[in-house]
């Protein structure tokens, strides 16, 4: 298979050049504009009124498991397919031209250093798509009976989590926990405003960090710190006031989520800013990257998320759903969902793909603070890999025998390993609960308790080993399967 890059994503003549792939990219620009249409109409937020107008539309007042928002949501679902099946929107489209003829077009300039930032991001994130896309392709053809057998390994393990230890933080709520890319260190925030780096899972203090003159909101790991990154360069950010920072892979760039309504790229070589972006009425609270590193994902108070393309600047998806803000938004590694956390005690699960929340769970009795998917290594664990070929063998054919029974294992391995990677994701609550959830059914399977009443932030380790969560009363708590040796 041919690398994909820019220029010969550029000069591709056959891109769009069939008429199947015309009528499907026809189809999702008429849904992206209906969409849009039906962000517009006014529509009553007061459930009554929302169910009377059902009512009068001959639609069902309400469905089995349907929230208020829900309800919404269908209302205007119905009431824009309607209006497109009357053609009304055509005449809309030329009352909204009229309005708009003496208008003119506003556009913001961008930097060079923008521009060069926007072709590298292009070049790296179209190869890892392609490559991306390819696995999946090959774990598609995975038999369903391999497939069940991991599925059922992984989660009985998952569901032998269990509390390994408490540690106090600091002498204010711990706001944020990460681990470390190479899952041997877990970075701490707090809001006396220090930075604290522990050793995992002794739990010693590795490095004390202060400067901070307000509470740590975010906290983020260069993704090769620990790893390749030497230690003279950037390993660890921090930042005060803004509630979110994240490193977009290869790690040259850093977005910035702030309560002045906006989101910002910054440069990490240069610190310097290379993008303002705007498209929030209120504080923006979090902010993630897709694995890619094409897209991100920003999350505001103002209840409303967005996706949006850093190769063009273009909003790709509105995540509109909640009702309360967003505390924590978090990308799969599968690329196109996304899972959001939101003062309205649900997650919401979005399919960019089809430009639609694919499932509301209600998922704390109290605002939910944190989403974080499982993110597995490129290889699996040492420990995980090791077999019976560590024991003597007698002769030439043992051998032989040894070794491709080692080399089948560790196939199997890794593809258990590829397959776990993003098959769950833990939840912070301010119930106190942590929660581990399935991405393949969306259900329960495991509720951690932690010592206190509000869990503001967790993170799961890259080697699965371990899961930490930050508190309110100053502690940090590590929790491990039962009967793993860390």
């Amino acid at each position: 298979m041919t690398e994909l890059t820019l220029e010969s994503l550029i000069d591709d003549g056959n891109y769009l050049g069939s008429e199947r792939a015309r009528l499907e990219n026809k189809a999702i620009l008429d849904e992206l504009e209906r969409k849009k249409k039906a962000r517009s109409m006014a529509v009553p937020t007061d459930d009554n009124r929302v169910k009377a107008r059902l009512r009068e539309l001959g639609e069902p007042i309400t469905l089995f498991g349907e929230r208020q928002a829900d309800r919404r949501d269908r209302l205007i679902y119905v009431l824009s397919q309607i209006t497109a099946a009357r053609g009304d929107d055509v005449q809309m489209e030329e009352e909204s031209e009229e309005e708009s003829a003496d208008e003119e077009e506003f556009y913001t300039p961008g930097s060079l250093e923008l521009l060069e930032a926007r072709r590298h991001l292009a070049e790296y994130s179209l190869p890892r798509a392609q490559k991306r896309i390819a696995q999946q392709q090959i774990d598609s053809k995975l038999p369903l009976g391999r497939i069940i057998d991991m599925r059922k390994k992984i989660f009985a393990e998952v569901k032998r989590f269990s509390n390994l230890g408490s540690q106090i933080g600091d002498e204010r709520p711990i706001s944020q926990v990460r681990f470390s890319p190479n899952s041997k260190f877990l970075a701490t925030g707090s809001w006396s405003g220090t930075v604290k780096v522990w050793n995992v899972p002794a739990c010693t203090t590795s490095r004390v960090l202060r400067g901070h003159g307000d509470r740590v909101g975010g906290v983020a790991w260069h993704p090769q710190a620990t790893l390749t990154q030497g230690e003279g360069l950037v390993n660890l950010v921090s930042g005060a006031g803004d509630k979110c920072l994240r490193f977009i892979r290869p790690g040259n760039y850093v977005a910035s989520a702030s309560f002045d309504t906006t989101w910002r790229l910054w440069d990490v070589a240069t610190s310097t800013e290379l993008l303002l972006q705007e498209g929030h009425s209120k504080e923006v609270y979090s902010v993630e990257f897709q694995d890619d590193g094409s897209l991100v994902a920003s999350g505001g108070l103002d209840a409303i998320g967005r996706v949006w393309d850093l190769r063009t600047g273009r909003t790709a998806m509105v995540l509109d759903g909640h009702v309360q803000a967003i505390f924590g938004i978090s990308f799969s590694p599968n690329g196109y969902q996304i899972a959001t956390g939101a003062g309205d005690d649900t997650i919401r699960i979005w399919d960019i793909r089809f430009l639609k929340v694919l499932y509301t769970i209600p998922a704390h009795v109290s605002n939910v603070s944190d989403v974080r998917f499982f993110r597995g290594d490129d290889l699996p664990p040492m420990s995980t890999v090791r077999g019976n070929g560590d024991a003597t063998m007698n002769g030439m054919d043992e051998d032989a025998d040894a070794d491709t029974s080692n080399d089948k294992k560790q196939e199997q391995t890794s593809d258990e390993w590829r397959y776990r990677s993003g098959l769950y994701f833990a939840s912070a609550g301010y119930d106190g609960f942590v929660k581990i959830w399935s991405t393949d059914d969306w259900q329960l399977l495991r509720t951690l308790t932690t010592d206190s009443g509000k869990v503001m932030s967790v993170d799961l380790s890259k080697d699965g080993r371990l899961l930490a969560s930050g508190t309110y009363n100053r502690n940090f708590q590590l929790f491990a399967p039962e009967e793993v040796t860390v």
